[in-house]
């Protein structure tokens, strides 16, 4: 187990504010130059690498904190936000209708059709406008976790949750629909699930919650992985907590390491592959992690070390043509099952 004094310090934590929603519905398009043209570069950014998605086309969509939300076509990254200019960007997603959201911590949502962006905030009736985390569920709504709850626009209007309709904390992480529609959400607090009516805080055998959760994903056989904390014990502002990484099978959870997890997809041969902490403590070396799934609901599946770093590593994807792509602080990498390449300027990576 071990000990942390105020906050569990597995992961940099954003200073949330708080905010009202208001009822405004049409976005506004402050902070934006179209004089400005895109960037385009051979080599991708060198700040902090928060989230990497799948665009249209084979495409790569990278959100790089400060440095801007890049599309790599296979030769070239070009920044997508060059118009909006330097923001806390943290999330970026490509919708079915081929519109492309940028995610910040400090502005809210940009949402770009590839001619013009549109500018959402609380002013339009987004919860709060510290965004991490952007996600689209299978009726076409984009969800919003943000620093005071979660949003849902429908195109027209958003609908938010907090702790009022019966969220455990505001503070949100991810999301993700499963297999039979359940919204699942990793906050700052305790981990919940939203069946369309009613929030449900998934708990141990122990009757104890699973807190802090950065990275959730649904396997093909519909079991639920994620990484969370579990308190121990709590004496004054010290709390006693164990991390791990855990898989749902919809009764019972399984702990599959004692590590902490940031990031958790599955690739489609079935393996799990996870960025997170080498050491139980949280400090030193992060590594790219693969969980080989075969055969299934293993107590302790095969586990391979892709690579190990002496800095953060964030979100993970797997792009069309199979290769891993993962964040960093210093940058995008990716694993085509042989080799690692690092996108940054040779100069950068000495």
């Amino acid at each position: 187990m071990m000990k942390y004094i105020h906050l569990y310090a597995l992961f940099l934590v954003l200073a949330f504010c708080t905010s009202c929603a208001q009822n405004q519905t049409v976005p506004h398009q402050d902070h934006i130059n179209y004089q400005i043209k895109d960037t385009v570069a051979a080599y991708g950014p060198n700040r902090m690498v928060r989230n990497v998605k799948q665009g249209r086309n084979g495409t790569i969509l990278i959100a790089a904190s400060f440095a801007g939300v890049f599309r790599y076509d296979g030769k070239s990254f070009t920044n997508l936000s060059s118009k909006i200019g330097s923001r806390r960007y943290w999330d970026v997603l490509e919708d079915r209708r081929g519109n492309l959201w940028f995610a910040t911590t400090d502005s809210g949502v940009y949402r770009y059709n590839g001619k013009t962006f549109q500018h959402f905030t609380n002013r339009e009736g987004l919860a709060n406008n510290s965004v991490i985390d952007i996600y689209e569920d299978r009726a076409g709504n984009i969800w919003f976790g943000t620093g005071g709850g979660a949003s849902r626009y429908d195109g027209r209007s958003f609908r938010n949750f907090t702790t009022k309709e019966g969220l455990p904390n505001n503070r949100i992480h991810t999301i993700l629909e499963d297999k039979t529609g359940k919204l699942w959400f990793g906050t700052s607090g305790e981990a919940c699930f939203y069946d369309g009516k009613t929030f449900t805080v998934f708990r141990n055998k122990d009757g104890k919650a699973f807190n802090n959760v950065w990275g959730i994903t649904e396997d093909r056989q519909g079991n639920i992985w994620f990484g969370a904390t579990i308190i121990e014990d709590k004496k004054g502002d010290t709390l006693i907590v164990t991390a791990g990484l855990w898989l749902y099978n919809g009764r019972t959870f399984t702990k599959i390491n004692k590590r902490g997890t940031a990031a958790i997809i599955e690739d489609k041969k079935g393996n799990l592959w996870t960025t997170g902490p080498a050491n139980p403590n949280g400090v030193g070396l992060w590594t790219l992690s693969r969980y080989d799934q075969k055969p299934r609901l293993d107590k302790t599946p095969a586990v391979t070390g892709i690579m190990s770093i002496n800095k953060m590593l964030c979100g993970i994807l797997e792009a069309n043509d199979g290769s891993i792509w993962f964040g960093s602080m210093n940058g995008v990498y990716r694993y085509d099952g042989k080799t690692i390449t690092d996108f940054r300027r040779k100069e950068d990576q000495r």
